[in-house]
């Protein structure tokens, strides 16, 4: 596009570099270095997976080589995106003969906490967390470690318990690959809405990549916002988009929704479809089986999404928790990477999560966190 410049991540860099955030990531380490057991000489070569046959041959370490219980204690479980994380959980947790136990806390902080405590007092064999605050949550979490319970956390800031491995989608890039996407679709100009919600670790990440975008493509105003998180979050998003676009009734009006979270962008899709407005277009974040029905159906004005598997995080957060278990070192941070899903990219005919291998190059299942015994112990158990 004429006016968009051809510099972006660099940019992207230093910007938030200059924006002076505090409690920022260090840079993930390689998929490498989070699958390294601690049986291997500090020397040895590290690598990522395990052929079938080495894997066979691994000894299985006696902390795991036996039914274990794991707590996994989430927020809340809104939306299509959280169960496919769910089931990614259930699958790899079955696989390694364990039990899993689920505390839902339905949004509510304080519950979250309570269940967490819950956890702790059945003295569970290992614990993982998903979103939630530090503010609510390091207490507990602080006494599940000197309990010798290991935790891992995704999409939160619990960075400041020591032993805890927090893992996250890196939603800084999610956000750039989103964002960078509207901005060419729309030649860099134009009236853009913004749904969002604070209060959630990766909302406030993917925020700040946002008001940097703003600066970087000033001829792109924002001109409305709105959000919020309840368990019906994509039908009261529809419900205040065809507010919106009754406030904005003409074509040209609105060029583009950013809405940073699926539930919101789905919300969003099905008012612009009432509406007949599909002139807009929708850029979000996430992605499920549901999502890509929508992105595939004629007319969707739903044009992209960035995206991780979200039935990937769940195994890659519960592979290393049991590598916790097992007493091997995991990293502090680990990042998933993300990527862009297109609708021009995807066939006539409906895919799903499972078929996007084909379409989207580098989607799979990830290769992080795997020990060379983990595949005895899926067969032990099989």
């Amino acid at each position: 596009m004429k006016t968009i410049n051809k510099w972006m991540s660099a940019s992207l860099v230093a910007a938030l570099l200059l924006t002076g955030c505090t409690n920022e990531q260090p840079p993930a380490p390689s998929a490498q270095s989070a699958t390294s057991p601690s049986s291997q000489p500090a020397d040895a070569p590290q690598q990522p997976g395990a052929s079938p046959a080495a894997a066979t041959q691994a000894a299985i370490p006696a902390a795991v080589d036996k039914p274990l219980k794991i707590a996994l204690v989430s927020e809340f479980s809104i939306g299509t995106f959280s169960a496919q994380y769910l089931q990614g959980v259930k699958e790899q947790v079955s696989k390694f003969g364990g039990e899993l136990v689920v505390y839902n806390a339905d949004g509510d902080l304080g519950k979250m906490a309570a269940h967490l405590d819950t956890a702790i007092n059945q003295k569970v064999d290992g614990i993982l967390i998903n979103h939630g605050r530090a503010e609510a949550l390091q207490p507990g979490v602080e006494r599940a470690v000197k309990a010798g319970i290991p935790v891992v956390a995704f999409d939160n800031d619990l960075d400041q318990v020591e032993g805890v491995t927090v893992i996250d989608q890196d939603d800084y890039s999610l956000a750039w690959q989103g964002l960078k996407n509207l901005a060419q679709s729309i030649d860099g100009k134009g009236n853009i809405v913004y749904i969002w919600v604070g209060g959630f670790a990766p909302m406030e990440k993917r925020n700040r990549v946002y008001e940097i975008f703003l600066k970087r493509y000033p001829n792109i105003k924002e001109i409305a916002r709105f959000g919020s998180a309840t368990p019906n979050t994509a039908l009261d998003t529809q419900a205040q988009m065809d507010a919106i676009l009754k406030k904005f009734p003409n074509k040209g009006d609105i060029a583009a929704v950013w809405a940073p979270w699926d539930e919101f962008a789905k919300g969003a899709t099905r008012a612009i479809k009432a509406a007949g407005r599909t002139e807009i277009k929708v850029f979000g974040i996430d992605l499920s089986d549901e999502d890509l029905q929508l992105i595939q159906e004629p007319n969707s004005p739903w044009k992209a999404s960035a995206a991780t598997d979200p039935a990937d995080i769940g195994r890659v957060q519960s592979r290393f928790l049991y590598q916790k278990i097992a007493g091997e070192h995991t990293p502090k941070y680990f990042s998933l990477d993300p990527h862009l899903v297109s609708q021009d990219k995807l066939p006539d005919q409906p895919v799903n999560m499972s078929d996007l291998t084909q379409y989207v190059s580098g989607w799979g299942r990830s290769d992080a966190a795997i020990s060379p015994w983990m595949a005895a112990l899926e067969a032990k158990h099989k």
